[in-house]
């Protein structure tokens, strides 16, 4: 399935949320959908915990300057 039927489908989604159940299922729909795609994506093996809590070194800075 390609990433552009995923979006229609997503976006189909959160319409009817949005239509039938008002402002807060709209949100609710979203949020979920938001834990549901990163879920996918721990799955999948393309993300993994330390993505989310990498700590930086102090003498890690940008060197450029």
């Amino acid at each position: 399935m390609s990433m552009a039927v995923v979006g229609m489908v997503a976006g189909m989604a959160l319409g009817f949320a949005g239509y039938f159940g008002g402002f807060g299922a709209f949100l609710l729909v979203a949020a979920l959908g938001a834990i549901g795609f990163v879920a996918g994506r721990f799955a999948d093996g393309d993300l993994e915990p330390g993505d989310f809590f990498r700590v930086r070194d102090r003498g890690e800075r940008d060197r450029r300057r």
